[in-house]
């Protein structure tokens, strides 16, 4: 017999929720994680509506600011700025987010590892899940993954700015396949920018250029990082016999956003349903029903900005848009194809432009 009916390698959002997920139903759970918590992760912090509402329990504790407003511009030439009609995003601290769902595992009765090294090969349990991110070893220890594509963002902080509260900034199209942001968090705002894999050597560049289109004390960065973000394409293999993969060890990122967090609860959630009823198998079919069409949706939009931006922002800024967006961000919509009446419209506008796009 096994010692652990699960063993979870790594603690951040996708493992820990898992591990909470399964030691609630009964099961016993090894959790074990190279670092010692708290630690910090490169990530801008957000979470949206949709993916809070996948969880068992409230981020109230770790929530250091909540967003009701965005500001949408288009390569520093044009902008906009709307309230919402309700909140769509927390904003917190992967330092303090990460450590609050491990301890979430812990308290549910999940024996926690941490500052310790494993293969994933050598765990003994009966299932075992890679969550170790899109750096760690266990998908290849375990014979999964690969066909994952990787678009990169550097970050940095800055002091805090009172305009910023509560507002997302978002500056669309500044890199090929990709945007900027402004996050505003408790004592200081997170400032960021990403693209495609091949735009690494400008990042900084842009860094700096988006700091000062909105009055950002560039010399004031502390925490400057830089990181890879995880695209999975149907090549990749998200388990195996009792072997599965979630989170960004999976790939599971939108192409669009470079969001992971709906997609790392979201999974765990799924991976949980499948060893509960034991049909492992059923995962990856799961995760196609899901996160595949919202993935779908995010190729096309990364591929519309990138080829015509400014046709594709005229339609975003429209209000029916923005309405879609809004529901999508709450969890009111499934995933776009799920829009009716004028806002399907406004989204198969943007499938019209990313087909033209070559996606």
């Amino acid at each position: 017999m096994s010692s652990f009916d699960v063993a979870i390698v790594g603690g951040g959002p996708a493992g820990s929720t898992a591990a909470y997920r399964l030691a609630t139903a009964g099961k016993r759970v090894l959790l074990v994680d190279r670092a010692t918590f708290p630690r910090d992760k490169p990530c801008g912090g957000g979470v949206t509506l949709r993916a809070a509402r996948l969880l068992p329990f409230s981020l109230e504790p770790v929530i250091e600011d909540v967003i009701e407003r965005v500001e949408l511009g288009l390569r520093y030439r044009h902008r906009f700025r709307k309230a919402t009609q309700a909140p769509i995003a927390y904003m917190t601290q992967r330092k303090r987010l990460d450590e609050f769902l491990l301890r979430k595992a812990q308290e549910a009765g999940a024996e926690v590892r941490e500052g310790e090294t494993v293969d994933a090969r050598e765990l003994d349990a009966r299932y075992v899940i890679g969550a170790d991110g899109c750096n760690g070893t266990s998908a290849k220890q375990l014979g999964l993954g690969g066909g994952i594509l990787h678009g990169v963002a550097l970050e940095a902080n800055y002091p805090h700015e009172a305009r910023f509260v509560g507002t997302m900034v978002l500056e669309l199209a500044t890199l090929a396949g990709g945007y900027g942001w402004i996050f505003p968090k408790g004592d200081h705002v997170n400032v960021g920018v990403g693209g495609d894999e091949s735009e690494g050597p400008r990042l900084r560049a842009e860094l700096a250029r988006m700091c000062e289109a909105f009055g950002v004390d560039v010399d004031a960065a502390a925490d400057t990082r830089g990181y890879r973000l995880p695209m999975r394409t149907p090549e990749t293999r998200l388990a195996g016999d009792n072997a599965a993969l979630i989170g960004d060890a999976a790939g599971l990122v939108d192409p669009f956003s470079g969001d992971g967090m709906y997609e790392a609860f979201l999974s765990a959630r799924l991976v949980t349903e499948a060893i509960l009823v034991g049909d492992l198998a059923s995962y990856p079919a799961a995760v196609e029903r899901t996160i595949a069409p919202l993935a779908h949706a995010g190729w096309g939009a990364r591929a519309a900005f990138t080829r015509f931006p400014r046709a594709t922002y005229l339609v975003v800024r429209l209000p029916v848009t923005l309405r879609a967006m809004e529901k999508l961000l709450r969890g009111e919509l499934a995933h776009p194809a799920a829009a009716r009446g004028l806002e399907r419209g406004a989204v198969r506008a943007i499938a019209r432009l990313a087909k033209a796009a070559g996606v």
